[in-house]
């Protein structure tokens, strides 16, 4: 095996790294907060977990994975779902227009 055969393949596997992290990151989307309204951001799935931040009227938030939690009625119904916008920081999915009434991201784990 010569020098250059393995420079190209080392080259390939990160080239194909890099692409499976491009396209993990493109893949997240953003969606709105309910017009008008300043949310909570809570560090468990519920409103028993402490505030950790609030999120300004306006926010759009990436949604990471989502989780059952308590239950809470806000503008776009009643929902158990609370969605994952980062590390330890969950919302509840009934303040989030996603265009569903289910999951639209993978279950948290």
């Amino acid at each position: 095996m010569s020098v250059d055969h393995v420079e190209e393949t080392e080259g390939l596997k990160e080239t194909e790294a890099l692409t499976a992290t491009a396209t993990a990151t493109a893949s997240v989307r953003y969606y709105s907060i309910a017009p008008g309204v300043r949310l909570n951001v809570r560090s468990g799935p519920g409103t028993s977990y402490s505030v950790v931040r609030v999120l300004p009227e306006g926010a759009k938030v990436p949604i990471y994975c989502q989780t059952p939690g308590t239950t809470v009625t806000g503008p776009y119904g009643t929902s158990n779902i609370w969605d994952n916008i980062s590390n330890s920081q969950y919302i509840s999915d009934a303040y989030v227009l996603t265009g569903s009434d289910g999951y639209v991201a993978d279950r948290c784990s």
